[in-house]
Formats: C-alpha cells, structure tokens, sequence
C-alpha cells in the first residue's frame, strides 16, 4: 500500500466512526453551518492579492513533526495579518496532526479570511463536516477519487456553499476528472503516492492544461520567492505553502519577509 492507500484506509475508518457519533442534521444544525462562505477564488483573483494559502501544519508523513508548539490561533492569525490570501488547516489526525479544534478555532480568530478545510475527503458527510465546522473551501484529491466521486463531492459542495479545490499531480488526473463544479485547481507538485520530488515541474508542465476560467494554484515544494513569480509568468495565481512557514518559530513573521520579496 502507498502513504496516501493507508490515509484514505484509516479515513474510511474515522468517518463511519464520526458518522455514529453526530448525525447530518445535528451538522446542519450547528452555529457555523449557517455562515455566508468568503470566496477564496476570488481572493487569489483580486488585484494586489498575494495569491499565498498559508497552511497551519503540525507534521506530515514525509517530514515527521514540523512544528507542533505553536497554538492554531497564532499561526493563522499571524499569517492574515501578514496578507495571506487564504487559510489551510489540516484536519487530518493520524497522519497530520491535525483536528476539528483546529479549524473551528482559526475561524473564530480569522472571521473574514477564507479557509480551506485540508483533509482526505471521500464522503459527502465530510462536506457537511467542513461546512459545520467553519471552512470555506474543500480540497478534492484526485489521486484517491473516482471521476464519480469528484463529481458527487463537487457537486454536494457547491449546493452547500462551499468552493473546491481539486488536486491533480499529472495531465491524467486531469483529463479524468469532471470540472463544472471545481472552482481552483492545485497542482500538488509532490506525488502523494510516495511524497517524493521536490521541485515545481508538475506545475510548469501542467500550467496550459487547466482551463482558464478556473483559478490555478502550486501547491507543495514552494520556498523561494523567485519561484512564486515563475508561476505568476505562467498563469498561477495562488500558492499554498505551509512547511517553508511553519518550521519557524513566527510563521505569520516568515510569511511577511516572504511576502517582502515577491
């Protein structure tokens, strides 16, 4: 099995489990369900914007721990004051890090900044899940979904309110998968079969694949600030970076200097 076979494995697990515990309709019964969603496409669109979705990450399976002495309320507060364009919070537990906690708390310290619900979504009740909690945005892997299920999820999102993301590593994953719902595109510049590679050709490669009307970012192996105007000369507009801030002790302060010198 690869890394990402034993995420999705375990998240089938946590899901039945979550599904036992709170019922759809207590979700769309909780405070946050009823929320108006900030549009994060429109962020990374908007002039001026930094185009940066800066990512509150404790530990991956490829780098063990990053940083996990920080609290989720200063990273992330930190990084909007900073002028991220955008949030990622991971809500993954066994591999990441991560929790609901998380995302429930960098909402109430980021009321106005749109937040990507960072997690392995392969079940609709994931969607009410990310939409009770406080997100504004769901991440759809391609690499672990069904064309079917791409357009099931996508589908249930935007009925919901919510924008996605859909993640793809290669021309394939691409050609497979049902847009009408995807508002942004990411290109995972590390494969997620076997977390390897360490540079942004994926999102050089795939850059005049992805059709216009939907918002691209790069995501992963981004940090320097001459490869954020690499991607900008090529049509990205948004760059979801979390490792390159997070090992420092004042990820918010990293991602001003960063910012500093685009």
């Amino acid at each position: 099995m690869t890394i990402l076979d034993k995420i999705v494995a375990q998240k089938a697990i946590e899901v039945a489990e979550a599904k036992a515990e709170i019922s759809i309709e207590e979700l769309e019964k909780a405070p946050l369900f009823s929320r108006k969603t900030v549009s994060l496409s429109a962020r990374l669109s908007a002039d001026g914007s930094t185009g940066i979705i800066a990512e509150h990450k404790r530990k991956s399976p490829s780098k063990g721990v990053i940083n996990d002495q920080l609290t989720v309320e200063f990273v992330t507060n930190g990084y909007a004051k900073a002028g991220a364009a955008g949030l990622s919070v991971l809500t993954d537990t066994d591999f990441f890090g991560g929790t609901k906690e998380d995302l429930h708390k960098a909402r109430e310290a980021n009321p106005n900044t749109p937040i990507l619900r960072k997690d392995f979504m392969i079940d609709t009740y994931q969607i009410y899940e990310a939409k009770a909690w406080g997100a504004d945005v769901i991440l759809l892997i391609a690499a672990c979904l069904s064309p079917i299920q791409i357009e099931e999820l996508s589908k249930k999102a935007h009925e919901l309110g919510l924008e996605v993301l859909l993640e793809i590593h290669d021309e394939e994953e691409l050609a497979r998968s049902p847009l009408e719902n995807v508002d942004i595109i990411g290109v995972n510049n590390r494969n997620l079969k076997n977390f390897a590679e360490n540079n942004v050709n994926a999102s050089l490669a795939l850059a005049d694949k992805i059709p216009a009307r939907i918002v691209k970012i790069s995501e992963s192996c981004i940090s320097q600030p001459e490869t954020i105007n690499l991607l900008k000369s090529v049509g990205y507009k948004g760059f979801l970076i979390g490792e390159t801030f997070m090992k420092n002790e004042n990820p918010g302060a990293k991602l001003a200097e960063f910012i500093a010198k685009i």
